[in-house]
């Protein structure tokens, strides 16, 4: 399984860590070069990979950690997403009408099985240890496609998480959405699963 980050902002930079906290190759790129992204990329560890956006782009699972305004350009680059997986770490307050932000990104990249997670701690949390006094922070997933589930809750645990399952976008992923400009109960909310 290969693994990209698009967006190497803060959030971009946490998610990096992770995977460098797991020795985990991952893919990143954003607007800029890859030799842009190097100085940063090397800093948090040998297994971060600067590329392009469209070879990053060829990663079987996707982590779009741009700014949500910015999934449109993302998903001009590649001509299909048919079975791509891609995490929707992405956040807005913008006003979608009764739709969630997730479900307006999904439109935007067909094809592809988005799942929402990472989105609702913020930057400076999602880079500490996730393990703390015993425990894992939780990181909620959403998604209207079963299948993609199971993977990417088993990325989460593999990176030292606590997967919680809200179910379907519009069901239970609208507690870590905003709606009417409000965020929802779950953002920003740092939850931990005690044991196994």
């Amino acid at each position: 399984m290969s693994y990209a980050i698009i967006g190497f902002g803060a959030i971009g930079q946490a998610l990096a860590r992770m995977f460098a906290r797991k020795g985990i190759e991952v893919a990143v790129a954003s607007r800029h070069p890859p030799e842009a992204l190097a100085p940063q990329a090397t800093a948090i560890g040998p297994t971060i990979v600067p590329k392009t956006l469209k070879d990053a782009l060829e990663a079987d699972i996707v982590l779009l950690a741009v700014p949500y305004w910015q999934h449109q350009e993302v998903a001009k680059t590649r001509a299909s997403w048919k079975g791509k997986i891609v995490i929707d770490v992405t956040n807005t307050l913008d006003d979608l009408g009764a739709l969630p932000s997730s479900s307006v990104i999904a439109r935007a990249l067909p094809g592809a099985q988005l799942v929402k997670a990472f989105n609702h701690l913020p930057a400076r949390v999602l880079a500490e240890d996730p393990a703390v006094n015993g425990g894992r922070r939780v990181v909620f997933l959403s998604s209207d496609d079963e299948s993609p589930i199971a993977t990417v809750a088993a990325l989460v645990e593999q990176l030292g998480y606590a997967p919680v399952n809200l179910g379907k976008i519009a069901e239970g992923g609208q507690l870590v959405q905003a709606r009417n400009g409000v965020w929802g109960p779950l953002i920003f909310q740092d939850l931990f699963k005690n044991g196994q």
